[in-house]
């Protein structure tokens, strides 16, 4: 799997991933910080990168109009890296598990939520 991790996150999560055995790339890799979701959705695309991000309106299936291979979205009440960098090794785990495909994982403290973007077009 390759990731594209957002400039709402800590680049930690990246190294996590690629701690893991995956590809995974920060907005900040590419000179991307500052850009617009439209324009971080084509850079996704066009690496077929699975986006990882805080921004809920990514959480918006029918909002999505790019053909990515899916998208992770953190929904965590306490945002502070520590936080974060916990839950991503719970999520590592979960990833290892059941690999993401055409889905979005809405990430919460204690569970994934997971649903097919294929259902959605």
């Amino acid at each position: 799997m390759k990731f594209k991790v957002d400039e709402n996150l800590p680049e930690e999560l990246a190294q996590l991933l690629r701690d893991a055995g995956w590809d995974a790339l920060t907005v900040y890799d590419e000179a991307l910080g500052g850009e617009i979701d439209p324009t971080i959705e084509e850079v996704c695309e066009a690496e077929g990168r699975i986006l990882v991000t805080f921004d809920r309106g990514f959480a918006n299936i029918k909002a999505l109009h790019a053909n990515l291979p899916g998208f992770i979205v953190f929904r965590l009440r306490n945002q502070d890296k520590h936080s974060v960098l916990n839950v991503t090794a719970r999520l590592v785990q979960a990833l290892t598990a059941r690999p993401l495909e055409n889905e979005l994982w809405i990430v919460h403290e204690n569970r994934i939520r997971i649903r097919s973007l294929l259902r959605m077009t």
